[in-house]
């Protein structure tokens, strides 16, 4: 009995050693990350396959099956909403609100840093900036609901009982590796949309905002150097970037949204056509 007690004060001393965020600790934060960025890459593949009728990339980052945007929101939705998931009602108003901040800095953010455009709503009522619609609010207010008391649980308990299963060092360990590998693989992608972009606006004279600068300046510090320039060739050419990004689109001056692909030559956008769409 005795050393049954020591063990739960052993363990409850290294929790408050750990840090955490809002009561859970950045190791669960990662593995929720790297988790529902796996199973948003599958939704997404399934959804283009669906609806477009191909197996194209819906992955956010250059190298491995992730998509970022149902990471960062599944961990956001985590740490926001767990103390409403017995509340159906709040956690519906807590999801349409967290989840549209989520999606408009995530659209703000990928103008700003990568100077692309992810989504455009611009078309849809009751849109702010084209970033959020009141439509899909309500889907992530609807998404808040079954995510925290239905799904995230389910998640939890087999992430519990791999961690009974397999030491935890080895866990973290992995957790960890992979973690730096997404860094990693986050600031390639940066780059080589940098690369990628500023080449189209290059090479088609596209009226994007600052195009002076592009041209001038970015073009010349990205291919002035031929090294360099070899190097975005041969890893970041047109055919990785456009497989891997298919729908990638950034906006002129006069507001109009320009699909990158259109700007590739024959290169298809997609993997593989799995049927043909009506």
């Amino acid at each position: 009995m005795e050393k049954t007690v020591e063990k739960l004060d052993v363990e409850t001393n290294k929790q408050k050693k750990e840090f955490t965020i809002l009561g859970i600790s950045i190791y669960k934060i990662l593995v929720y990350f790297i988790i529902y960025s796996i199973v948003g890459y599958i939704i997404e593949t399934l959804f283009g396959i669906i609806t477009k009728g191909v197996w194209e990339s819906r992955q956010s980052f250059l190298y491995g099956p992730f998509c970022g945007i149902y990471g960062l929101g599944a961990v956001v939705l985590i740490l926001s909403l767990q103390y409403f998931d017995k509340s159906p009602n709040k956690l519906f108003i807590g999801g349409f609100i967290v989840g549209s901040i989520v999606e408009y800095l995530v659209s703000l953010v990928g103008e700003l840093i990568f100077g692309v455009k992810w989504w455009d709503y611009s078309n849809m009522p009751l849109n702010i900036n084209g970033r959020i619609c009141v439509y899909y609010s309500i889907f992530w207010g609807l998404l808040a609901v079954y995510f925290m008391m239905s799904f995230h649980p389910k998640i939890e308990k087999i992430i519990n009982q791999l961690e009974n299963k397999k030491p935890m060092k080895a866990l973290k360990i992995t957790t960890v590796l992979i973690s730096v590998f997404l860094l990693v693989d986050f600031l390639i992608t940066m780059y080589a949309l940098k690369a990628f972009i500023v080449r189209k606006v290059y090479e088609y004279d596209l009226n994007v905002l600052n195009k002076e600068y592009v041209i001038n300046d970015m073009y010349s510090g990205l291919y002035g150097n031929e090294k360099k320039a070899n190097f975005i060739y041969k890893y970041f050419n047109d055919k990785k970037m456009i497989k891997t990004f298919p729908n990638l689109k950034i906006q002129d001056v006069d507001g109009n949204i320009l699909y990158l692909n259109q700007y590739v030559g024959n290169i298809q956008p997609y993997y593989w056509k799995v049927f043909e769409k009506n």
